[in-house]
C-alpha cells in the first residue's frame, strides 16, 4: 500500500476569545505529535471571534481528522483547512542589522531595493529593515543580507485568508 504524500495546509480556525482554547487546540496537535510549524491568532472582523491560522505539513486523511477534532471543542465556532492553492498568504519579516553596514556596504541598500523591502529604523549602533512575502522571499532577504551580518532576525510565520469564504 503506497503512503499518502504530506504536503502544506493553512488550518484556519474560530473561536470565541474564551480562556484555554488555545491550550485545547494545541493538545489536539500535541496528543497526535503533529508538530505545529506556524500559529497566529488575532481578532476578526467579527466582534468577539478570533482567527487562528495554523500551518502544519502532514498528510490530508490526517488534517482532516484534526480538523474534525479542533471543530469538536468548546468555544471552537468553526475549524477549515486548505492547500497553498486556496489561500492567499504573506508573513512578515524583520532584520536587525548594523547601521555601519549600510554606511559602509552600498551593497546592502542595492539587497534591500532589490527585494522590495523597506527600512523601518535607522539608529546609530543599528537597522531594522521589514519584508512582507512569501517564506521563500523573506528567506531569500535572509540568505543575502547574512554575509554582511544580521544581528538579529523574526518572521511571523504565514497567515492566510482563503480565496472562497469560508
Amino acid at each position: 500500500m503506497l503512503e499518502e504524500m504530506t504536503k502544506d495546509y493553512t488550518m484556519a480556525l474560530f473561536s470565541r476569545n474564551r480562556a484555554g482554547v488555545l491550550n485545547r487546540i494545541t493538545s489536539v496537535f500535541s496528543r497526535i505529535k503533529l508538530n505545529i510549524d506556524s500559529l497566529n491568532v488575532s481578532k476578526t472582523e467579527k466582534k468577539g471571534v478570533y482567527r487562528y491560522s495554523v500551518r502544519v505539513n502532514t498528510t490530508e486523511k490526517l488534517v482532516k481528522r484534526i480538523t474534525k477534532q479542533i471543530e469538536k471543542q468548546v468555544d471552537v465556532l468553526k475549524a477549515v483547512y486548505a492547500t497553498d492553492e486556496l489561500v492567499v498568504q504573506q508573513e512578515v519579516a524583520l532584520y536587525k542589522i548594523p547601521s555601519e553596514v549600510m554606511i559602509d556596504d552600498i551593497q546592502t541598500e542595492d539587497i534591500i531595493r532589490k527585494h522590495n523591502a523597506k527600512i523601518l529604523r535607522i539608529h546609530r549602533d543599528y537597522t531594522v529593515i521589514e519584508k512582507t512575502g512569501h517564506t521563500h522571499e523573506t528567506q531569500a532577504l535572509f540568505d543575502e543580507l547574512e554575509p554582511h551580518g544580521i544581528l538579529e532576525f523574526v518572521r511571523s510565520g504565514p497567515i492566510a485568508i482563503g480565496k472562497i469564504n469560508y
